[in-house]
Formats: structure tokens, sequence, C-alpha cells
């Protein structure tokens, strides 16, 4: 696959390659069979990924680390800034909607979101969040992530609330649906990600697969000079 263009500027050709940042990213699901994943749309002006559609995630972040799991707090974290869907439980009720207006509310007063959760008895569900992927960005470029993808399942009594200036936009697709779309921009990780599970109809077998990985294979991807430019490969 070619280098796309925003990124040939952030070729780090000359230098030792740079630590990784943790991120985390997650498919959410809804629906069984057929069943869609969410995507969103990143702003034309977004530092990663501009103009293109990925899944909902980010890097770890300081306040992620005052969590058991770190990376999972920031899937957490990253679902509910982004499209407002939110993995927390109060005692045992899953939360809803109105759970999460509460949280807004919460933060956009000057809470942390790590604060924010605890002042309103909110418990991350990490339990909800089935890892099944891991991929480094290449050693090449300048900014780099070792991201883990999980799936998760639309909560009961939610929807989506797209972040404005994190999210231009969003839709649910099926993963096949999303492929053959010219319009649909996927970066190089989605894509292949999307392909990995577009061929598993049923999403019960889908999270049954990912339960039965006993290692989760890091992937790696490398940047070549070729004959036409510059290409992204895997080995």
């Amino acid at each position: 696959m070619a280098l796309p263009p925003e990124l040939s500027g952030h070729l780090n050709l000359d230098a030792s390659p740079v630590t990784p940042r943790p991120s985390a990213t997650v498919l959410l699901v809804r629906g069984r069979n057929p069943w869609e994943l969410l995507l969103v749309h990143r702003p034309g002006g977004a530092d990663f990924a501009p103009g293109a559609y990925v899944f909902p995630g980010g890097t770890v972040h300081d306040d992620d680390r005052t969590f058991e799991d770190e990376i999972r707090a920031a899937a957490v974290r990253e679902l509910f800034e982004e499209v407002g869907i939110l993995l927390a439980r109060r005692g045992r009720s899953f939360a809803r909607d109105v759970d999460g207006e509460r949280l807004r509310a919460t933060v956009a007063a000057g809470a942390s979101f790590g604060e924010a959760m605890r002042s309103l008895a909110l418990e991350p569900a990490f339990d909800r969040l089935q890892m099944f992927a891991r991929w480094v960005t290449p050693a090449q470029l300048r900014r780099r992530f070792d991201a883990r993808f999980y799936l998760a399942r639309l909560p009961a009594g939610q929807a989506v609330h797209a972040q404005v200036g994190e999210v231009a936009d969003w839709l649910w697709i099926a993963p096949r649906t999303a492929l053959r779309k010219p319009e649909i921009t996927l970066v190089y990780a989605t894509r292949a990600v999307l392909e990995s599970v577009a061929e598993t109809a049923d999403v019960r077998a889908l999270f049954a697969q990912a339960r039965r990985l006993k290692e989760i294979p890091i992937v790696e991807p490398r940047i070549i000079r070729a004959e036409n430019g510059w290409e992204i490969v895997r080995d």
C-alpha cells in the first residue's frame, strides 16, 4: 500500500526510532447477525488521520494511570470523550445515557475524567473490553503509537453523542461495506483490522474468536522505498 501523502512529511529516516506512545482503540459493535461497527470521521485539521474514518481511541493520559489498567482506562475514556458511550457500572447497574450526561457535566465543571467517575461512584467496566489485536506504528515515522484494539458491545440504554471538534461525523457500518466504499478513507491499520473481521457473520463468533487468543501478536508494518515512492508493507 502506498504511503498516504500526509504521512510522507513525517518520515524519520536519519534519527533513532522514537518510542511508541501507548494507546487504545475500540471497535464498538451493535447488532448480532448482521452486525455493524462504529466509525468516526476525523476533522480535516486533526493531528492524527485527518479526514479519515477510524475507530474511536487515543493515547494514554496521566489520569488513566490512576486506574488498575491504564490501557483499558484510556479505551473507556476515549470512547466516552469522542462518542459519549460510557463503559462503566455503578454497583451492579450498568451506566445509561443519564449517567453519561452527569459525567459530561462534571468534567465540564473542571474535574478530570477519573475524578468525575469517582465522584459519581462509577467504575470502568474493563471486562466489557475484549482485546484482539495490537499494532505498532512503523519505526520510520516521527509519531508512533503502540495501539491495543478492543472489541466492545454497544451498551443498552446508550446512544452516540459525538464530541464536536474531535469527530466531524460518524456512522454505523458493516466492515465489508466500509471496505468497498471509495468515499470512506481508511488508514492502513484501520483497513487491515476491518479486513480481519469482515468475514465473521455472527457477532458471538467474533467475540469468541477474540477470547480464544492466548497471545496477541504485535503487528509492526514497515515503510520501504519502492519504485513509485514509499510504501507500507507487513511481513
